[in-house]
């Protein structure tokens, strides 16, 4: 096979690889020809040959190399451009693609397949104009090329649809827009200047991520654009994302170190970040209070985003929570839930408070809610259940209030006030056979109380709403003190008097 056919063959093989890219396959029969005077033909060749079999394979950047050295050592061979050309935008480099394209015309203006190629491009790029005026030549040359008459018929359409939607934006009809937008993105994917007018769209009506979706990729669209880098960490910190907004701050220095946006903007929120990752430190550890600290100075830092400020609160709102600090942690619950009433942790947690505070209806009434949020979540629905039964059972008996002491009680403290109780309601220090009945009814539920919260197991259960000396809640009923009778010695060992009483009731 002659060296021309063989390199023809060579460039079919490259494009069906390509297939996947919007680029057009080319069979390519031309003269292999090297410029008086320059490299080393068969070095060139070989430059040629590997470059187009790394291409074939896939490893575009390997191929780009020996392309380079090809052109350096021939800089006057149409075709080594256009294999250049396709890597570039085989990698999607489409601003170095065009050079190379343009060089192509350059060295050889009847070659239609690279005219198309660059028009291609500059459609991509909304260059109407350029794109119209290379599919118009391509046309003039062969009118029968069909796909620079496909593509010719979506440019006017694509113009009439940018007018419109900036009639749209002047009047405020961000929706509309937007769909006018996506019409026209689809055909001109790197138009930076369309993503930007969506993302100011999606800004509008509040989604903040989308936009942000839509300025990222203008970063890249053109070259060293540090405002871009700027625009998304801003939006990025103004919805409360501070890694990816350092992330992306950082993109902007390392194009201009000094940048007078960048660089403040940089400092500021390095050293929020490192306070809310303190806080976080410090409440993995159950340091709470270090941690209410490091976001209260995080607040200071930073009081006028929504985001931020909701995300400080909230921790802190949890912090107290975990501490147990009632009055602070309904008031900071309260607070995260004023700025955003659908925050289910922020109900969990005030609802958490609640049930300390044994204001079990308002407990329900915050899981409740949490639940109808989201009612797919395990631990808010576990939560709903028990609050539920700790309202049930806060009808009915509570060990607690029997020895007058606080849920989060010690053992210590609960048998004081059991021994201090027992002794107040001895059946012995009354005369009279009703005053007996009373004190005696009395003194069993002081040690019903005792014989549930000094133990651990039915303490826990009682904490969750059941009530473990209740026959009905109970699998096989539960008597703590049997079918016959309860013996119990309130004075026994270590309880000071030694005195033994026996109680028979139905």
């Amino acid at each position: 096979m002659c060296s021309c056919a063989k390199m023809a063959w060579e460039m079919v093989g490259v494009y069906r690889l390509l297939s996947s890219i919007p680029l057009f396959v080319i069979i390519v029969n031309l003269q292999y020809e090297v410029s008086e005077g320059g490299a080393n033909p068969q070095e060139i060749d070989q430059h040629l040959k590997l470059g187009t079999q790394l291409l074939s394979a896939g490893q575009l950047a390997d191929a780009l190399s020996h392309f380079h050295a090809a052109i350096e050592g021939d800089p006057d061979n149409y075709l080594t451009y256009f294999r250049r050309a396709t890597v570039y935008l085989a990698m999607g480099k489409s601003r170095q693609a065009l050079p190379d394209l343009s060089k192509v015309i350059h060295l050889k203006p009847d070659f239609t397949q690279a005219r198309v190629q660059r028009a291609n491009v500059y459609l991509k790029q909304g260059k109407l104009n350029d794109a119209e005026e290379d599919y118009m030549e391509v046309l003039r040359v062969n009118p029968s090329n069909e796909d620079a008459k496909t593509q010719l018929e979506f440019i006017e359409p694509i113009r009439e649809t940018i007018s419109q939607t900036d009639e749209m934006m002047t009047q405020g009809r961000w929706n509309e827009a937007i769909e006018l937008l996506t019409a026209a993105i689809e055909k001109c994917v790197w138009d930076p200047s369309l993503r930007e007018k969506r993302a100011q769209c999606y800004m509008e009506i509040g989604e903040h991520f989308k936009a942000i979706n839509d300025i990222k990729p203008t970063t890249k669209m053109r070259p060293d654009n540090t405002e871009a880098y700027f625009r998304v960490s801003k939006m990025y910190y103004d919805v409360g994302e501070l890694e990816d907004s350092l992330t992306e701050v950082r993109e902007c220095l390392k194009l201009d170190p000094d940048h007078k946006s960048c660089f403040p903007h940089y400092k500021h929120a390095k050293k929020l970040n490192k306070l809310y990752e303190s806080a976080q430190n410090f409440i993995n550890e159950g340091r709470y209070k270090e941690a209410i600290v490091k976001l209260e100075a995080a607040l200071e830092s930073e009081s006028q985003i929504w985001a931020l400020v909701l995300k400080a609160k909230s921790k802190i709102c949890r912090c107290y929570s975990k501490l147990k600090d009632v009055p602070h942690a309904i008031k900071n619950c309260g607070e995260v839930l004023e700025m955003d009433e659908h925050n289910i942790e922020a109900l969990v947690d005030r609802a958490e408070t609640y049930i300390m505070a044994e204001e079990f209806e308002r407990a329900v009434e915050d899981y409740q809610k949490a639940h109808d949020i989201d009612n797919n979540l395990r631990h808010v629905a576990e939560g709903l259940e028990r609050a539920k039964r700790l309202l049930k059972q806060s009808q009915k008996r509570d060990y607690y209030k029997i020895l007058g002491v606080k849920r989060n009680a010690r053992k210590r403290e609960i048998e004081k006030a059991y021994r201090k109780l027992a002794a107040e309601w001895h059946p012995d220090n009354f005369r009279t056979e009703e005053e007996k009945k009373i004190a005696e009814k009395k003194f069993i539920e002081i040690a019903a109380a005792r014989e549930v919260l000094a133990d651990p197991e039915k303490r826990q259960k009682f904490d969750n709403g059941e009530d473990p000396l209740d026959p009905e809640q109970q699998r096989h009923g539960h008597n703590p003190w049997g079918h016959q009778g309860f013996h119990f010695n309130p004075f026994g060992p270590g309880g000071g008097n030694g005195f033994n009483f026996k109680f028979h009731f139905n």
